[in-house]
């Protein structure tokens, strides 16, 4: 009776072995979903990527031609400024004091050469005495321009248009000859500094195209003319070039951040295929490949690759074009596995 039990319960367990034996796995018939990148020639990746710092394209200093306490200042860091447009004032009692009594002296010169003209011209005065009063008069009238302008220098107004930049002074201040009180940016035009290395410097010119991005103000830009350094850091051993960029609007402003995009003119490397660093596989033995999409399956291709530029890398060998290289999604896949285009 046992023994019949045991019999009839393997028989199930074998029924039911060859049952699931002959189900198939749902899962091993779906695709595997990849995103893939076609292989194509470009020269794309000679382009190269700096980071730039905009600049004024010129800084005025504006400061008084004498010295004096600051009685007010009459603009703000930051201001649009327009050319003739009244900067700041210093105490101004002290220059029309003097002004007033050059203005004494001036007019009692002119008293006495009016009184003198008549004894002059009826032979009563000598000539010599008559040359002193000509000159006393001309003393006093120049000691009077003078006071004027000192007077008028007492203030000062923006010599160029533009933005203010920095505030050195306010109001109280004792500021002394020629000290800035403000430096006045022109910022319709800027400039984009990039330092560049030296092995890269000469294959720029004054006209290589760039492309400038300014998170900032969230725009790109197109760069113009490019003045080039001729001295290189000590330490770095980079140069200097700046990239003049219209700024019309006024968005860009002095010291926002820049990153700058340029092929260099020069550059006579043909076009090449390059891909995502990311999809590019080590071979156990040695050697590299990627994952290439092949009737609907994952086929691994050996290629050599070259230099890299940015999150990409060249490929000089095993890719001809056209092929279509999976790019997200190679990291469940092995050779044969069906794949489905996203």
């Amino acid at each position: 009776m046992r023994n019949s039990l045991i019999v009839t319960l393997f028989g199930c367990l074998l029924a039911v072995m060859v049952i699931a034996c002959g189900k198939k796995d749902p899962a091993a018939s779906v695709p595997l979903s990849v995103s893939v990148e076609e292989a194509a020639p470009t020269d794309a990746y000679l382009e190269q990527h700096y980071v730039g710092i905009v600049e004024e394209n010129t800084s005025t200093p504006v400061s008084f031609v004498g010295s004096g306490t600051l009685q007010r200042v009459c603009v703000e860091e930051g201001q649009a400024v327009s050319k003739g447009q009244l900067i700041a004032e210093l105490d101004m009692s002290q220059a029309k004091s003097l002004v007033a009594a050059a203005q004494a002296q001036y007019d009692q010169a002119q008293d006495a050469l009016r009184r003198l003209r008549q004894v002059y011209e009826a032979g009563s005065l000598p000539e010599v005495k008559w040359v002193e009063v000509q000159s006393q008069v001309a003393q006093a009238k120049s000691q009077l321009d003078i006071a004027r302008k000192n007077l008028a220098d007492c203030r000062i107004c923006a010599p160029v248009a533009g933005v203010v930049g920095s505030l050195n002074f306010h109001a109280g201040s004792v500021v002394l000859t020629s000290e800035p009180i403000v430096s006045i940016l022109d910022i319709s035009t800027v400039k984009v500094k990039v330092s560049i290395p030296e092995r890269e410097i000469s294959g720029l010119s004054t006209q290589t195209p760039t492309t400038i991005r300014v998170e900032a103000v969230g725009r790109t830009y197109e760069g113009g003319r490019i003045e080039k350094g001729v001295s290189a850091d000590a330490v770095t051993r980079t140069y200097d070039i700046r990239i003049h960029v219209k700024n019309a609007d006024r968005k860009l402003l002095p010291g926002m951040i820049a990153d700058v995009q340029m092929k260099p003119a020069a550059a006579a490397t043909p076009a090449a295929i390059t891909l995502p660093i990311r999809c590019v596989q080590q071979f156990t033995g040695g050697g590299q490949f990627v994952w290439v999409v092949e009737a609907n399956q994952a086929k691994a291709r050996r290629v050599t690759t070259g230099k890299t530029s940015g999150n990409r890398i060249v490929v000089t060998e095993g890719l001809k074009g056209g092929e279509k290289v999976i790019v997200d999604g190679w990291q469940k896949v092995g050779e044969g596995t069906p794949v489905a285009i996203r």
